[in-house]
């Protein structure tokens, strides 16, 4: 028997690709840029944690908005994938983590966050 899906609302798209682009490329970025600033002795004001949430909320937000009007800026850190109606949730982060640019970005943030915890954690 063949089920056919009911089309997602243009809303819960949005709501998908904003969480994915957060959670995925504004996230990682964000947390290694506290962390230097932590490496640096600057104190955040508000907290790392807000630092970080503000961040990469306001990155999920503005990105989608801002890459294709000005790909030469911000395209690196957009995927077109995380909005396409199409693909459930779990299928763009499927798709997205079959690309092999995916897969370098993602040893990348690991290594730097990494290096980066170990020189915050060894400072005095």
């Amino acid at each position: 028997m063949n089920a056919i899906a009911a089309p997602k609302s243009s809303a819960q798209n949005r709501l998908e690709g904003f969480a994915l682009t957060a959670l995925l490329q504004g996230f990682p970025t964000f947390v290694a840029a506290a962390l230097l600033l932590k490496l640096a002795r600057h104190e955040i004001a508000g907290g790392v944690a807000l630092f970080v949430v503000l961040t990469s909320v306001l990155h999920g937000l503005f990105t989608p908005w801002l890459a294709p009007k000005f790909p030469k800026f911000f395209g690196h850190g957009y995927e077109p994938l995380f909005f396409n109606a199409g693909l459930s949730f779990a299928e763009k982060i499927e798709k997205w983590r079959e690309r092999p640019t995916t897969s370098v970005q993602l040893v990348t943030s690991q290594l730097m966050l990494a290096v980066l915890a170990v020189a915050v954690v060894s400072m005095r």
